[in-house]
């Protein structure tokens, strides 16, 4: 699929192509509601169709027609070859076709700016390659903020591949961390000890990490202070952490909080330091740190078997939750404790939702276009993927993730509170539906979803 695409992105001028292609399913309004969607479906301009089939490679031409004849006949999936069938399985979901295809054809993603400085354009650079979903998000920042943020994600970033690597003996970690923020103020400082070798980008983070202070020097002193305090701060809460496990639900929005929550109330701080929020954000630090819990917490409850592997194992879910479904933490990658194994999930995931109305609460605040949808496409991630993990036994064999065609209708479908609203409502009621009655969580987890359900509704009657 991708070799023809390349074929055909050479013979077809790229604007003519998006232009066809878009009036083939312009008549298909992106709306939310999938049976709303598929009731447009017959007004496909057919026409242009056959001429864009004529028009362009036959075989991406034809990709596209059999997915919109499954997208009405999803009986049809079952005449295509095995190997054809997981490609095609996109279409028994042509809401998500849709936007997936408009992403492919037309959607502008920011690009690296021009004219920077080599230093800068090595934070860009490694920013890509160290995290492909907060470098689109961060590209996109307005130029004001850019910067600063490309360097705070790095800074954090480089301080985790620290305290992740388990190869650095305690002693010498624990040094490592409180030193750390030191070294922003020392230029030409890098790291060529190897730490965080298992990640080959993270490892030359470190080695490169003067061309990061270089940039960081630039920045205003307002940035500067915030970056250095939240470095300082998550390293002692890493060294803390370094020598204390996660067991008691404190422990846990602990950890949560100096991994995560600190991240939200610096962010915070370099929005009211830019001038382009007012000063609503300059205490905010409840509802700042809350919004970091969400995405950490749903971290955390998805990457169990990620960090149930590691070599010594990390152990993230709290002692508190886990010890009343097991007696080592452990078991519930067995198929024999799956049935604990799921309690023990629904009721981490409890735990998440309940920062679902601070969440609402924060992003409702945030005003300017670029800072919103910075703060909404991983919240909004953060609870697809929740509503992904409820009560599914893959958590403990495979990697759990929200579909592609699903990520981009939420990046591209989130540019709005009212579709934050919209989305945080969606997922609320996909989970309530999937609450099994016999679950020892089930009625903390309903009465979770119908307080961010009825602020949900507050919210719209307020509109």
């Amino acid at each position: 699929m991708l070799r023809e695409r390349h074929n055909f992105d050479k013979a077809v001028d790229r604007g003519e192509k998006v232009a066809n292609l878009l009036e083939v399913v312009e008549p298909l309004e992106p709306a939310k509601d999938e049976s709303l969607f598929l009731m447009s479906l017959p007004f496909i301009n057919l026409p242009k169709l056959a001429e864009v089939g004529a028009l362009y490679h036959t075989h991406a031409f034809l990709f596209v027609l059999c997915g919109f004849v499954i997208s009405v006949f999803p009986s049809a999936l079952h005449l295509f070859p095995a190997k054809l069938g997981k490609a095609f399985e996109l279409f028994r979901r042509p809401l998500e076709f849709f936007f997936l295809l408009k992403f492919l054809l037309s959607y502008k993603t920011a690009k690296i700016p021009k004219g920077l400085s080599p230093a800068e354009n090595y934070c860009y650079n490694v920013l890509t390659k160290v995290s492909r979903s907060f470098s689109a998000v961060i590209l996109e920042l307005s130029q004001e903020l850019r910067d600063p943020i490309c360097i705070f994600y790095l800074v954090l970033r480089a301080l985790d591949t620290v305290e992740d690597d388990m190869s650095i003996p305690l002693e010498k970690k624990i040094k490592l961390l409180k030193e750390f923020a030191n070294h922003l103020e020392e230029p030409g400082w890098n790291s060529r000890e190897g730490y965080g070798a298992s990640n080959v980008h993270e490892m030359k983070l470190l080695e490169n990490f003067d061309q990061v202070i270089e940039v960081y020097s630039k920045l205003k002193p307002c940035y500067q202070v915030v970056i250095k305090d939240i470095t300082i701060r998550m390293a002692d809460g890493m060294c803390h952490f370094a020598q204390n496990k996660v067991v008691n639900m404190d422990d846990y929005n602990l950890y949560c909080h100096y991994v995560a929550g600190l991240v939200g109330i610096g962010l915070s701080k370099l929005w009211n330091n830019s001038g382009l929020e007012g000063d609503r954000f300059a205490d905010l630090d409840e509802l700042s740190n809350s919004m970091g819990l969400f995405l950490q917490k749903t971290n955390i409850t998805r990457d169990y078997l990620e960090d149930i592997m590691e070599a010594p194992p990390r152990v993230f879910y709290p002692k508190d939750i886990w010890g009343k479904y097991a007696s080592n933490v452990d078991e519930f990658k067995y198929p024999q404790n799956r049935e604990q194994a799921l309690k023990c999930l629904n009721e981490m995931v409890t735990n998440a939702v309940g920062h679902l109305t601070d969440c609402l609460d924060y992003m409702d605040l945030v005003k300017e276009p670029s800072i919103f949808k910075f703060c909404a496409i991983p919240q909004v991630m953060a609870i697809a993927t929740l509503e992904r993990c409820y009560n599914n036994p893959a958590v403990f064999t495979s990697e759990v993730k929200i579909r592609k065609g699903e990520a981009v209708r939420l990046m591209m479908g989130t540019n709005t509170y009212e579709d934050v609203c919209w989305w945080f409502d969606h997922y609320i009621d996909l989970l309530d539906a999937r609450v099994p009655a016999a679950d020892p969580n089930a009625q903390n987890l309903k009465a979770a979803l119908a307080v961010a359900k009825k602020k949900i509704q507050a919210i719209r009657l307020a509109a």
